[in-house]
């Protein structure tokens, strides 16, 4: 992983009692655990055992990291091993239940790191989105709310025409794929999510 500037100071803060970039390597890397934890298909027990324990974990161990830029491949690999930790101990009570898919029980370090760049890049998204105007926030969520919302109803509650919408929400994304927050991530094909909505 490459040297992120933002993460290493994230761990700083943190590990010198800063609520604030404490929370924000939650917000960040709590769907990069939930990730793996869906890879084993815990159940949602399970799921929040695995989560507290990275969590408690990273809080033991964030003045002693002797590379803070690596904290996301520390929390992926705590992950793993938490779940493969609750895995076991299930088998040791349910002798018969299923098995553990091998591609799961031995993964290898090219499944971690993609794991961290979408975490990563998932972040980078968020933030960058964070960074629009209200307005296009409004449109891009509405145009990407899941079922879609048709265009007559974006333009009610946005108050702008239908032929509007379709130009608005170019200009949003361009506004978006221009953040310097998704600059940074260099080389990476970054994919900025808006589809066309049913009409």
């Amino acid at each position: 992983m490459r040297d992120d500037p933002s993460v290493i100071a994230l761990v700083d803060r943190a590990a010198r009692s800063d609520q604030d970039a404490w929370n924000e390597i939650v917000d960040r890397y709590a769907p990069l655990v939930w990730g793996i934890c869906a890879r084993f298909q815990l159940s949602g027990q399970d799921r929040e055992d695995v989560g507290q324990s990275v969590w408690l974990l990273l809080v033991e161990q964030l003045g002693k990291l002797r590379e803070p830029a690596a904290l996301p491949g520390w929390l992926a690999t705590t992950a793993y091993r938490e779940c493969l930790r609750v895995v076991g101990s299930a088998r040791k009570s349910e002798p018969l239940g299923p098995q553990l898919d091998d591609s799961v029980r031995f993964v290898d370090e090219t499944v971690i790191e993609e794991e961290i760049l979408m975490a990563e890049l998932n972040a980078s998204l968020r933030a960058a989105f964070a960074e629009l105007p209200r307005r296009c926030q409004h449109l891009l969520g509405l145009l990407m709310s899941d079922p879609p919302t048709p265009y007559a109803e974006i333009s009610t509650r946005i108050g702008i025409p239908v032929g509007s919408i379709g130009p608005q929400r170019a200009r949003c994304l361009d506004r978006m794929r221009r953040s310097p927050i998704l600059a940074a991530l260099g080389d990476l094909e970054v994919h900025v999510p808006g589809g066309e909505p049913g009409a």
